[in-house]
């Protein structure tokens, strides 16, 4: 199934979310709301508003994106570090999607959301990433091949009881190989990612390599 911005409009992923697991912690409306608008209190109001996309928000963003460009950022990288016993997984075999964590540094793609679209499409973005608290809104520095950019970046929160922590190898192998869940397989997730930042002209040397061995796997 694929996530579309008729489902976000809908809530559909709080839906199905309380049918499959209704003992899972999601935030209110109303935390979302305080939560975005404490975001955007550092916007001006006029300008757009840049998100940095890393992972299924590189491909499949489900918002009005004005412009989008090659960016990188310092100072995280991506890392398959939050356990999902839904989206791409199931609770008997949970998958594994990306978050930021600190270090390194992390190629992505910056997309824009015009101003008047803002409160409207980030309140939709909210729904989709915030959801669960599991992930915290930042505002970061971006290098593009333009100049710099300051975009809202979704960062890992560590103190998340579904934060994965330092997986070791197999057991992300194992994960991207095997895991299936609502939205489909945490190989697809994985796969899709890669892809279209190869059709970008960028790289993931460590998740390339971590889609081989769950390849070799499934054969």
């Amino acid at each position: 199934m694929v996530l579309t911005r008729d489902k976000l409009e809908a809530d559909w992923v709080r839906r199905m979310i309380a049918a499959q697991d209704p003992d899972m912690r999601l935030l209110p409306d109303e935390v979302l709301d305080a939560s975005l608008a404490a975001t955007l209190a550092a916007w001006d109001g006029g300008q757009p508003v840049w998100v940095f996309g890393y992972g299924s928000l590189i491909w499949n963003p489900c918002v009005s994106v004005a412009a989008r460009t090659k960016a990188r950022l310092f100072g995280y990288h991506r890392e398959l570090c939050l356990w999902t016993p839904l989206g791409r997984g199931s609770r008997d075999n949970p998958g594994l999607v990306f978050g930021l964590e600190r270090g390194g540094s992390c190629h992505g793609v910056a997309l824009a959301v015009a101003a008047e679209h803002v409160q409207d499409d980030l309140r939709l973005m909210w729904r989709r990433e915030m959801l669960s608290g599991a992930y915290e809104p930042r505002w970061v520095n971006l290098k593009t091949e333009t100049g710099p950019l300051r975009a809202i970046a979704f960062v890992m929160n560590c103190a998340h009881d579904r934060y994965a922590g330092q997986l070791d190898e197999a057991t992300k192998v194992r994960a991207v190989a095997t895991a299936t869940g609502a939205l489909g397989s945490c190989y697809d997730y994985v796969a899709s990612t890669l892809d279209h930042l190869a059709e970008l002209g960028l790289r993931d040397p460590h998740l390339e390599h971590i889609r081989r061995l769950a390849a070799a796997s499934r054969d």
